[in-house]
C-alpha cells in the first residue's frame, strides 16, 4: 500500500431531459424584416416586445420627425396619419401570423377589412406607439384581429382588422407565367 493520497474524480451526469428550445417571444428589427416584406418607409414596427403564438403580439413603433409623411401631414403640426396607425397594427398582426406560415416567401398577408376604427388622440413625432394585437379568429388563410395602439398608456387608435393570406405575385405574376 502506498502512503500517497488517492484522489478520484467522479463525474455526475446531467439528468436525461429533452432539450426543448424556448418559444421566441421578442423580435428585433432584423428578425421582423425576415418575416415581413415591408421596407422603409413603409415598415411601421420597430420591435416586438411580447408574443404568444397564434394569440397575441405587442410591438413598438418609435415615431420620428424625419418620417416622409410628416412633410405633408401637416407641415406646421405633424400628425401620424390614422391610416398608418392601422397599417402598423396590421403589420404587427402579420409578424405574429406569418411566423406560423412555413412557405411565407410565396405568400403575403394582406389587409382585407377594417371595422370600428376609432382614433382617440393624435400621434406625433417623439411618441412611442405601443401596438397590441389579439387574435379573435384564426383560419388557415384568414384571420380576424383586435388592434389597439397606445401612447403613454392612452389609447390613440383601435380597430378590428381582417387579414388574408394570398399567393405572392397575384394575377400579374400568373399571367406572366402563362405567357412563357
Amino acid at each position: 500500500m502506498s502512503d500517497s493520497p488517492v484522489t478520484s474524480v467522479v463525474e455526475v451526469a446531467e439528468p436525461a431531459t429533452a432539450s426543448v428550445p424556448a418559444e421566441k417571444t421578442t423580435m428585433d428589427i432584423v428578425e421582423i424584416m425576415a418575416i415581413l416584406p415591408h421596407r422603409y418607409p413603409f415598415l411601421l414596427i420597430d420591435r416586438v416586445i411580447e408574443m404568444e403564438r397564434k394569440v397575441r403580439i405587442v410591438a413598438i413603433k418609435n415615431v420620428t420627425a424625419n418620417e416622409p409623411h410628416f412633410t405633408g401631414h401637416f407641415p406646421d403640426f405633424p400628425i401620424m396619419p390614422a391610416v398608418l396607425q392601422v397599417e402598423a397594427m396590421a403589420q404587427a398582426g402579420g409578424a405574429l401570423l406569418l411566423t406560423e406560415i412555413p412557405d411565407r416567401d410565396n405568400n403575403l398577408m394582406v389587409l382585407a377589412g377594417i371595422e370600428g376604427a376609432k382614433f382617440r388622440r393624435p400621434v406625433v413625432p417623439g411618441d412611442q406607439l405601443r401596438i397590441e394585437v389579439t387574435v379573435l379568429n384564426w383560419r388557415r388563410t384568414a384571420v380576424k384581429l383586435l388592434g389597439k395602439a397606445t401612447v403613454d398608456g392612452v389609447v390613440a387608435c383601435e380597430a378590428t382588422l381582417m387579414c388574408m393570406l394570398v399567393p405572392r405575385g397575384g394575377k400579374k405574376a400568373e399571367v406572366g407565367a402563362e405567357a412563357q
